[in-house]
This record gives structure tokens, C-alpha cells and sequence, in this order.
């Protein structure tokens, strides 16, 4: 069948160069004629056989000849929630791919995943993660997002979605496979920091912060499907919520795939939210509301069957609900022929021998972790270390070694992540750095998790003999990720007073944070001369911080999260409104009000000098476009890469703005002494803001056009655009 796809797709391409119809005739017709197929098929199942299509994972229906939708996680690299395959690789986590603020890598890894995917018979994935972490590092989940900014999100989602799912004619073709943009919507906004905490937000800030993502995926990436958040949206649950599903996702932005729930959050109507009394009542209010697909895994499998059931007595009781089940049915039939599902015969796979990943793939996951790398501090130019002229180095730390696992994965990969066929840590990417010239001396000092100091004597003995120390602190997936929410942001157990034992031996030390989450790190902040934040970078992790140490790799990464002086700092994010300017308000008593270290920020091994702003056109009209143009030179002795960013103000509105808002940005290597002109377009875009009716308009007036390297107001450099009606 899909040899005769193809034939009808040439035939019509060829029949294009004569009548001009455009590429778009042709997908209706391809669309056109799976609408058929689907009615046709609907019509033949039983009322129990659509209501098994609604669960994810439905067994094969013989007797129709329906094939299998087969799941799995690619947050940073497949996932297979039931099964562990000890040959997939893992990139790194989604907070460090943003880190590069190269949207191309992660489009080429979402791609690579994909076809890791495929190989092992899987066909839709639930990644990416499109929520805007909130500025609450008390969250777990801050490790899953790509940052704190809308504008970067939606960019960095819509590659990912692009690079699982396929463009044009390579979309969802036996090399791609359906993405799930999630949590739809507004889910790090939960009160306290708690994972599925209620969110209660205006709808300003809904549609300025957190819908913005969502709205990119669907109309410019296509995203297959949305998996709505676990939370209650202002009182009432996502799973049921009709103005969020049916009048924002599908009437407004123009949704068209398939909505599949959380795990177990159609049931959690009645189990955590308690608005539906019996399972009964909660199915029928997350089928009204337009969830198509029930994800429900692992001990909660026998549930599934349970909806099952309570449907089928349901709506032969009620026969009018037989319309959301079709409804449902059909767009999970029409994702299934999209992917060819019904144009191929199912893989045949050996679990103990396929090798779904590849030596090109984990090359790449180095690359990807080594742009992620974000060096925070480096004073004196401790680094890079230069191997002739030391004779033995220190590692320590709870996160400088993990061995391999006996069972599930490692601890220092993040959340959602497979297994590998192997991790290399710090201490393993140092000892192949180095080889025979440098003597290792390791101690782990302490466990991440403990409060025990037991191992600190053995960890200052390593240091007093070595010429530099490599410590290697943070947290890990016993600390972070989902679940893993704290009350505090400082290093679990006693790593800092291991970092304070360190420092006091008197050696050169370069603190390297592998983490999830920003952390207050006040003392290293102060006192430790570099600082490198890796985040988790995946399988080839401890062979990037190698090369960076070493200054095989010059770190250019970004941070895409304001790190916070202290818990009570948060929430803390660039995303700030004007308050009492220069009157002694609008500040914390006794402590500062800025982040330790604000987003977009990172240094390199060279410097970066930068010109004045240019506009094309310094005045527009409110329909027109400029551009605004900067010259930055690498005025240091090594290459190096530098995030230019360019931030939006509109001056005087009828609404609230936000002090500044970033509208571009673009990662350049430069050579030293070398010259590029970075220019980003300005148009309605870059300068709309949603008026009192919550439309998006042009007013006109003056705009601050801010260009630079970070969000903090020394590392940018201004113009003004005036746009006239």
C-alpha cells in the first residue's frame, strides 16, 4: 500500500509542473484518501474494538488487521517505559541540549532517536517536554525543560518535534515517528514546587509564558500529539478541561492529532482530583473533553482493561456517547496510517541482540554535551589545565564515578533515560584524557544522598598529594527529576562541607556541578576559582568534561536558567515586570534581589568584544519589518563560540510588559581575531504583545532593542526602534 502511495505521490508531482496545483493539493489528497480508509475500517469495529484503541499499547486487532502503536520515551534518547535495552543512547538531558542554544543539534538528535525508535518497533514517543520551567528549582521536573524562557523553548521543541517526526516528504516515514508535546498547559506553575500541583495563573499569563510553546509545535512543527499536565488549570483538571483541549488546542491553535492522557490521570478524576465520583464518570468526563488515548502503565495495567469495560457498559446504556468514542478512534486510526503502520508487516525483534544505537550516534551525544558545557567562573585562567604541567590530579566527589547498574539505569543521566551500552563518568573521561602522564588519585568522599563523612579523610588526603583537584558535586536521580522535589536548593547531604574540606587543603580547585536543577551554590560561587556546570551530560559526559578541563573544547554553553541565591529567592527569572525603581522598595531586605548567575550567561576561554546595535530602518510601521545587526569580534587567542542575544522591550503599552523579552538568538564560532555580523529580523513577531482584549497587536511607539551576551543589563548593548502606525 504504501508502494502505491508513493506512485500516486510522483504521479501528482509530475501532474504539478503542468497545472500548478502545489504540494498542498497533493497532501489533501494523501489525507483525503486516509480519511476514507478510516471511515471505512470504523465502520466495521465493534464498539469494544474502538474502545481498545484507546488505550496506548491496544494489542493487534486480528480480525481487522490493526496494527500496534508501540510507546516510548525520547526525552534525550528512546526509553522503553516496560523493557530496558542495553544498546540506546542517551544524549544529554533536556536542560543541557537547551544549553547549547543550537536548535540543529537537537533536531539531528531527535532525529537519531527516531530511528534508535523504529529499530525497536516503536512508533510514538511522549517528547518532548514544552513546559517553561517557572523559575522554581524546588521542582524536580526543572531538569526536563529546556528553560526558563518561552521564545527559546518553543524554538529548541519545534526542532526537536521536527527531527523525530520527519518535514515534508519524510514525515512520519519508516525513519520518524510521532512526537507528544506535554504537559499541556502550564504545569511548572504549581504551588510550592510540587510535581502536579494545582496551577492558578490570569490568562495573560498563560498566553504569554506557558501557551506560546504549545502554540509552535502545533502550527509550525505539526506535533502529532499532546499529552495534557496532571494538575487542575484554575480549579478544574486538565484531563477535563473543555476550554483547554477543545477551545484553545483544537479550535484556536488548530489541533488535529491525537490528545493521550498522562499516566492514569483519567482515573485521577476521581483518585486525586475527586470531582468525578466512580471510574465510570471519570472516563466519560476525560472522553468528553476530547482525551483520545488512555496511558496507563506498568501495576496500573489492569485499570486500563477496567476503563475498558465501564465504557462499553456505559455507552451501550447511552448510546449518544458513541460519537466521542468514534471520534477518539478515528484519530488514533488516522495517526496509525500516517506512520504506514497498516503498509508493513510488524519487526520481528530480538531483544537480547538488536543494536538500535550506533558509534555515529554516541559521537554526536559527545558533541551535544560538550556545547552544553556552561563554565561559570574561572578565575586567574585556573583553566584550562595544560597536562605538561601538572604530575597528578585529584578526582572527588559523589558524581565523579557511577559503575554500571545491576538493574533499571544510571543515577547520572537524568530522568526518562535508557540504558547505554556503557556511561563514561568524570573519572573515566579524565583517566583517558590523561593516560600515563598524570597520576589519578580518586575518592569519592561522600554519597549523594548521605550525611555521613566518613569518606572525607581518604578525599583531603587526594588532594593534599595531587598538584589540582576535579570535584564533582551536585545531585542526581535519587536528588532530582520527577518526584524528586525539594524544600531547599542547596547541596543534598554534605557535599558542601566536602567542598569547604577541599578548598581549605590550599590545592587549585575546579568544581565541576553534574545536576538537574539550578542549585544555590553561594559558598563555591565565592570561593572556588572554577566552576564548570555540565548538568547530566548523557553517555560520553565525563569524555566532554575532560576535553573541556584540558581545553580540547573551549565551553560556550548558555545557561538557560537563572540560578538562585537562595530558596526563598525563588521564583527566580529574567522574566521580571517594572517595580518600585530606585525608591528603596521592590527588593529583599538584607540580601540581594538578582540571581547568583542569570540567564544567558556563561564564559569562555577567549573574550568576545561587541559593537553598537544597527538598525536598517530605525522608524517602521506597525505592519512593517527591519533588522537590527551587530558586530562581534573574538578579541582573545583561541577560537571560541559565543550565544549572541537579542532581547525586546516595547516602552510605553496599555498593558504590563516584561522588563525584556528575547526574540532571537544565534550561536557563532569565531576565530581569534575574527569578525562576523550577527542580524536578527524585527517584525510583528519579535514586537507584538497582547493588548487588554488578549490580541496580539503592534502599538505604536518606541521599542528598546537590547543585543548581547547575556540577559544581565552589562552584557548588552541597546538601540531604539520607533514603529508609527
Amino acid at each position: 500500500m504504501k508502494k502505491i502511495f508513493l506512485a500516486a505521490a510522483l504521479f501528482f508531482m509530475l501532474f504539478s509542473a503542468i497545472a500548478q496545483p502545489g504540494k498542498e493539493s497533493l497532501n489533501s489528497k494523501l489525507e483525503l484518501e486516509i480519511e476514507k480508509k478510516v471511515t471505512a475500517l470504523l465502520n466495521k469495529m465493534t464498539l469494544e474494538e474502538k474502545i481498545a484503541e484507546m488505550t496506548q499499547d491496544a494489542p493487534a486487532n486480528d480480525r481487522l488487521g490493526i496494527p500496534v502503536m508501540k510507546y516510548g520515551e525520547a526525552l534525550h534518547g528512546l526509553w522503553l517505559v516496560l523493557d530496558y535495552y542495553g544498546n540506546t543512547t542517551v544524549y544529554p538531558q533536556a536542560v543541557a541540549c537547551a544549553s547549547t542554544w543550537e536548535p540543529e543539534l537537537i533536531k539531528k538528535m531527535a532525529s537519531q532517536t527516531a530511528k534508535e525508535a523504529r529499530a525497536l518497533g516503536v512508533t510514538h514517543c511522549y517528547s518532548p517536554n514544552l513546559d517553561v520551567y517557572a523559575g522554581d528549582a524546588r521542582y524536580g521536573r526543572v531538569e526536563e525543560s529546556y528553560g526558563e524562557d518561552p521564545y527559546l523553548v518553543s524554538r529548541m521543541g519545534v526542532a526537536f518535534i521536527e527531527g523525530l517526526q520527519g518535514t515534508g516528504d519524510e514525515q512520519f516515514d519508516e525513519n520518524h515517528v510521532i512526537a507528544t508535546a506535554k504537559h499541556f498547559v502550564g504545569y511548572p506553575e504549581n504551588r510550592r514546587g510540587i510535581n502536579g500541583g494545582f496551577s492558578d495563573m490570569s490568562e495573560r499569563r498563560l498566553r504569554e509564558v506557558y501557551l506560546p510553546s504549545f502554540e509552535a509545535a502545533v502550527k509550525e512543527a505539526g506535533v502529532g500529539s499532546v499529552m495534557p499536565g496532571h494538575q487542575d488549570f484554575n480549579g478544574v483538571p486538565c484531563h477535563m478541561n473543555t476550554w483547554l483541549l477543545k477551545d484553545i488546542l483544537r479550535d484556536e491553535l488548530g489541533f488535529d492529532g491525537f490528545i493521550v492522557s498522562d499516566n492514569n490521570d483519567v482515573g485521577r478524576l476521581e483518585t486525586m482530583h475527586f470531582i468525578a465520583e466512580t471510574r465510570t464518570e471519570a472516563a466519560i468526563l476525560g472522553l468528553k473533553a476530547g482525551v483520545d488515548m488512555d496511558l496507563v502503565i506498568g501495576k496500573n495495567v489492569e485499570l486500563a482493561t477496567y476503563h475498558s469495560n465501564i465504557l462499553k457498559d456505559t455507552v451501550i446504556k447511552n448510546p449518544s456517547l458513541e460519537k466521542y468514542i468514534n471520534q477518539a478512534t478515528s484519530r488514533i486510526l488516522t495517526a496509525k496510517h500516517k506512520l504506514g503502520l497498516f503498509d508493513a508487516e510488524p519487526k520481528a525483534i530480538d531483544t537480547e541482540t538488536v543494536e538500535a544505537g550506533t558509534d555515529e550516534h554516541r559521537e554526536f551525544a559527545l558533541e551535544i554535551a560538550e556545547k552544553s558545557i556552561i563554565m561559570l567562573k574561572n578565575d586567574n585562567n585556573l583553566l584550562p589545565l595544560d597536562v605538561s604541567k601538572i604530575k597528578s590530579l585529584a578526582v572527588i566527589g559523589p558524581n565523579a564515578h557511577e559503575e554500571r547498574p545491576k538493574k533499571g539505569t544510571y543515577k547520572l543521566l537524568g530522568g526518562y533515560s535508557g540504558l547505554p551500552p556503557y556511561y563514561v563518568s568524570v573519572l573515566d573521561g579524565l583517566k583517558k584524557k590523561v593516560g600515563k602522564n598524570v597520576k589519578i588519585n580518586y575518592a569519592e568522599g561522600c554519597d549523594i544522598d548521605s550525611f555521613s563523612k566518613e569518606g572525607f579523610p581518604e578525599a583531603i588526603a587526594a588532594a593534599k598529594k595531587s598538584d589540582a583537584v576535579v570535584l564533582v558535586v551536585g545531585s542526581s536521580h535519587k536528588t532530582c527529576g520527577e518526584g524528586g522535589d525539594r524544600a531547599d536548593l542547596d547541596l543534598y547531604g554534605v557535599q558542601k562541607e566536602l567542598v569547604e574540606a577541599i578548598h581549605k587543603t590550599g590545592k587549585p580547585v575546579i568544581v565541576v556541578l553534574i545536576n538537574g536543577r539550578p542549585l544555590s551554590i553561594n559558598y563555591i560561587a565565592k570561593n572556588i576559582p572554577s566552576v564548570l556546570e555540565t548538568w547530566y551530560g548523557g553517555m560520553r559526559a565525563g569524555d566532554a568534561v575532560a576535553n573541556v578541563i584540558f581545553g580540547d573544547v573551549n565551553p560556550g554553553g548558555k545557561l538557560t536558567m537563572s540560578f538562585p541565591r537562595s530558596v526563598g529567592q525563588t521564583p527566580v527569572t529574567y522574566l521580571e515586570r517594572p517595580d518600585f525603581i530606585g525608591s528603596g522598595k521592590g527588593k529583599y531586605r538584607f540580601s540581594d534581589k538578582s540571581p547568583l548567575f542569570p540567564f544567558g550567561y556563561g564564559l569562555s576561554y577567549t573574550t568576545f568584544q561587541y559593537g553598537e546595535p544597527k538598525l536598517k530602518n530605525a522608524v517602521i510601521n506597525a505592519d512593517g519589518t527591519t533588522t537590527v545587526s551587530i558586530e562581534v569580534t573574538n578579541t582573545g587567542k583561541v577560537k571560541g563560540d559565543e550565544i549572541v542575544q537579542m532581547y525586546v522591550r516595547d516602552d510605553f503599552a496599555f498593558v504590563g510588559r516584561y522588563l525584556k523579552l528575547l526574540k532571537g538568538f544565534e550561536r557563532i564560532t569565531l576565530k581569534p581575531g575574527e569578525t562576523k555580523t550577527v542580524s536578527f529580523k524585527l517584525g510583528f513577531d519579535e514586537l507584538n504583545i497582547l493588548n487588554q482584549d488578549m490580541k496580539k497587536v503592534v502599538e505604536p511607539g518606541t521599542f528598546t532593542i537590547s543585543v548581547g551576551a547575556s540577559s544581565q543589563e552589562k552584557d548588552l548593548k541597546t538601540v531604539i526602534l520607533k514603529v508609527n502606525n
